[in-house]
């Protein structure tokens, strides 16, 4: 069956979480104006796990020479901070219609990259089968 193919449910999950994240994001911009709304966002989304397999951050690259190349965590530089605002209206909104729309940008382009993902191994199942799509 195909829901049995691990790659084909991570994909199909991911589409759901952004399915989900994008209907509250739209609440968030409906409610930009609503006196005292506090803006919502989702967890971050999780890859299902069904084996104990590990995963590249559980992977840790060791340098054994200094001539080794620095990993990009190793490297200060290249750190991500992830800054949360704080910007409150008066009347105690937290919407930023700003912030709002690229999330919702991000995860209109995500979700294509997903469905394209998902339609592109969909292609290649048939095409190992041998039935042409």
């Amino acid at each position: 069956m195909i829901s049995d193919i691990g790659l084909l449910a991570a994909i199909r999950s991911r589409m759901q979480w952004l399915q989900t994240r994008q209907g509250v994001l739209a609440e968030n911009v409906a409610n930009a104006d609503t006196p005292g709304y506090r803006a919502r966002d989702l967890a971050a989304f999780e890859v299902p796990r069904r084996n104990a397999v590990p995963t590249p951050a559980q992977i840790v690259p060791t340098r054994t020479d200094p001539a080794h190349l620095v990993s990009a965590g190793d490297d200060p530089r290249w750190r991500h901070e992830k800054v949360a605002t704080f910007e409150v209206r008066p009347t105690g909104n937290s919407v930023v219609l700003e912030e709002e729309m690229m999330k919702v940008t991000q995860t209109q382009v995500d979700y294509q990259l997903a469905t394209s993902l998902y339609s592109r191994s969909i292609g290649l199942l048939k095409t190992a089968l041998g039935r042409r799509a």
